[in-house]
């Protein structure tokens, strides 16, 4: 993902054409790399961004061709989608363009910035990769998220295939920034059909010139900027006022209304290619017509070949806008049919048909002395693919309707698979019994005279003869150090355990339905919210207890597994439930990136380091910032007890986990950090995990320690065993960082040593000092 993202295989026409005011090339791309493409030529000033599948690959391109020096777009990797919101929003009132990519629930984390944005009238474009909203979760496409944003105030274009994506964000900057409408602009593709479908598309060559011919910039009429001119943005607006904003709202989406037209035929004198408000084919004639969204609309365009070679009257509409929405052009397409299938790829629970349903039906309320007969559908869900005999089933129902003069069924589902009473779900290895779980194999007490844990480990072989609690026939990748850290870590608590997993690697490849890896209760909640999810379980479950609801003999411990950058975006939900000090326990596998969206970078990810949003490059050394420091971040909340393990050094993880779940249930809550050996994403051999992590740890880069009741101890000292190496050494082990030890990128670590060397010290400092 990400690398040159022009593959051109074709360069005719490279000269003007009687067709095309500029030069074009023709390229073979997706989507998103359509996306990133544009978004070069725009060059736009900023792009915020955090990383969600469908719609990363945008932000991984882009960061690839900036290290090139092919466009000067500042790049800001957030904590979370809705900090992206947030800093595109500074940018654009800032006065400049800008740029964001989003999907699915990150959208829905979002979404509160989106109404202050249109609100204060500050123009940019996002893009949105739809995918279905979860839970549970799903990656895959459906309109979910698009039809969440159709009240926010945003312009919203629809890109059927990847030249639309690319034409229609260039399209967009000029939209959103028109003196009588500035407002923010959104561009929905559908994940995967459009996103990473590769398509011959036709882009311009000369950036330059496209800037001069098209995307001149349009001054903003106020910006935060400019001390001369002081702007308050987002005043707080009461009665009468607040109508009165909204009411301009509605005259800038009625100007874009109005103006959209001539643009469209503007871009089509210089590129060409002409849209149209509301796509057709063969509707003029048509009895039957499906209404679609996006790739699925032409899917049903060779359907609807098919049937007419067989005799049928059937057509299509589909808009390339849908807000505003194109209402007199919706009407004029629709005028003609008799049947109307309308295909939404989202319900509006309750309401008898999505929301496209509604908007459609609403529009020929008024215009219809014999109005047409209506047949709603929701199909597609979570990226059930729409293939050409699906759309020729829509139109059947349309015809069957004509025939028989009535709809049957004006509202269903189509695509349900019918499930099998009699198969019931099956457990495939038994639950844990309370004597599996309670060995009182790992002994905790307190020292009186210390105050501090003291813990008695069985040999290991008695630990391993333990039962799993996660077992055997997960999808992880060859060499994944996530299922070591999680058995080390189960095979040192007693007594019975409930889990709450982040979204990230260890989620995905162990609970793919209706398949489940694991012998306990396991909760799954977005990285965001994680923290406070387990929080609210623990609570419950104490209050039930006290209320004899629950047998209070169970003694339950509570975990979450955080990984895979989960502790940036959920960073606030944990620093809250640490500072109410939940009886609860928070482990972390620190794989540095975003592994499970494509090896992103996290702020866990250490300076320098190459992931596919740190690239390595003329204008670009990796990444820019160094590592977040998780564990002194979570002691400085003063939880009781927070650590630092590896899974190379099991007897000191186990006994760290140990300690941690026994201040779990006596006293709040705890936190450890465990480094997660990432062959894939690290560029290492499978079989390299033990000598990277001793390396990792003997060159104090990852240094072990503890602190327990605010006093910290090292439990594994280079220094003193002799054994300390540089970071060279470690860094040279790993694909992703042998960059640094070339003389050019001497720098980046000569400076991550020297920061290294600096928080080494620290920790030193604070074992030697109590009061530290």
């Amino acid at each position: 993902m990400g690398g040159d993202f022009v593959a051109v295989i074709e360069q005719a026409p490279t000269r003007p054409t009687p067709d095309s005011g500029l030069a074009q090339e023709t390229a073979f791309l997706g989507g998103n790399e359509c996306a990133a493409r544009a978004a070069r030529d725009v060059n736009f000033h900023v792009m915020g961004y955090y990383p969600i599948t469908p719609s990363t690959e945008i932000a991984q391109v882009l960061d690839d061709t900036f290290a090139k020096g092919e466009h000067e777009i500042t790049m800001i990797p957030a904590d979370g989608e809705h900090g992206a919101a947030g800093i595109c929003y500074g940018a654009a009132i800032g006065g400049g363009r800008v740029l964001n990519a989003t999907s699915a629930n990150g959208l829905l984390f979002s979404i509160e910035q989106l109404p202050v944005q249109s609100g204060t009238r500050a123009p940019m474009v996002l893009n949105l990769v739809t995918r279905c909203v979860s839970g549970p979760l799903d990656i895959l496409c459906d309109h979910s998220d698009l039809y969440y944003t159709l009240n926010t105030g945003w312009i919203i274009l629809m890109a059927r295939d990847p030249q639309a994506v690319y034409d229609m964000n260039l399209m967009a900057v000029r939209i959103g920034e028109h003196l009588d409408i500035r407002l923010p602009v959104i561009v929905a593709s559908d994940g995967f059909f459009t996103s990473h479908q590769k398509r011959r598309v036709q882009v311009f060559s000369d950036r330059d010139a496209l800037q001069k011919a098209f995307l001149m910039p349009t001054e903003a009429p106020y910006h935060a900027l400019d001390p001369r001119n002081p702007i308050t943005f987002g005043p707080y607006m009461n009665d009468p006022d607040m109508i009165n904003n909204k009411y301009q709202l509605n005259h800038a989406m009625e100007a874009a209304l109005r103006q959209l037209p001539e643009l469209f035929e503007e871009y089509a004198a210089i590129s060409g290619r002409h849209y149209p408000m509301v796509d057709t084919y063969h509707a003029d004639d048509a009895d039957v017509i499906v209404f679609l969204l996006n790739s699925a609309a032409e899917t049903a365009k060779d359907a609807i070949d098919r049937m007419r070679s067989q005799g049928h009257k059937v057509g299509l509409v589909s808009p390339n806008v849908l807000r505003p929405f194109p209402l007199n052009e919706i009407r004029a397409a629709l005028s003609g049919a008799k049947v109307i299938v309308i295909g939404d790829r989202a319900d509006s629970y309750g309401a008898n048909g999505g929301n496209m349903t509604h908007e459609i039906r609403s529009a020929l309320a008024e215009v219809h002395d014999n109005p047409p007969m209506f047949i709603s559908r929701i199909y597609g869900l979570g990226g059930k693919p729409f293939r050409v005999p699906d759309a020729e089933a829509f139109f059947q129902l349309g015809l069957d309707a004509l025939d028989k003069g009535k709809v049957e069924v004006p509202f269903d589902y189509y695509g349900v698979t019918p499930g099998a009473p009699e198969k019931l779900p099956e457990r495939v290895v038994p639950p844990l019994t309370k004597e599996e779980v309670n060995t009182n194999l790992v002994k905790v007490e307190r020292n009186e005279e210390t105050g501090k844990l003291e813990v008695d480990l069985p040999p290991f072989w008695a630990l391993s003869a333990r039962p799993r609690r996660v077992v055997p026939g997960h999808g992880a990748c060859p060499g994944c150090g996530m299922f070591p850290v999680l058995d080390q870590v189960f095979k040192s608590l007693e007594g019975d355990v409930v889990v709450l997993f982040h979204t990230g690697c260890a989620m995905v490849v162990t609970t793919g339905y209706p398949f489940s890896s694991h012998r306990v209760t396991y909760i799954h909640n977005l990285f965001q919210n994680g923290a406070a999810t387990l929080s609210g379980v623990v609570e419950m479950y104490h209050q039930r207890v006290a209320r004899g609801e629950l047998p209070a003999s169970d003694d339950i411990t509570f975990v979450m597994i955080s990984g895979d950058g989960g502790m940036d975006i959920g960073m606030g939900p944990a620093l809250g439930t640490a500072h109410r000090n939940h009886r609860m326990m928070i482990i972390e596998y620190d794989n540095q990136g975003y592994m499970n969206t494509g090896s992103q970078m996290s702020y866990s990810t250490p300076l320098g380091h190459l992931t596919s949003t740190s690239h390595v490059g003329k204008k670009e050394e990796g990444k820019r910032s160094h590592h977040k420091d998780t564990v002194q971040i979570m002691a400085s909340t003063h939880i009781p007890y927070v650590f630092s393990a590896v899974e190379g050094f099991p007897s000191d993880l186990m006994r760290k986990v140990a300690k941690a779940q026994w201040y779990a249930k006596h006293e709040g809550m705890t936190y450890g950090k465990i480094l997660s050996f990432c062959p894939l994403n690290w560029g290492t051999p499978d079989d390299e995990g033990a000598n990277v992590i001793q390396t990792t740890v003997d060159s104090c880069f990852f240094p072990l320690y503890e602190v327990e009741k605010g006093q910290t101890t090292i439990t594994h000292d280079p220094d003193q065993l002799g054994v300390r190496v540089p970071l060279s050494d470690w860094l040279g082990k790993m694909s992703k960082t042998k960059h640094l030890l070339e003389p050019e990128h001497r720098h980046v670590l000569d400076g991550l040593q020297a920061e290294i060397d600096r928080r080494w010290r620290r920790i030193k400092a604070m074992h030697e000092h109590p009061d530290l």
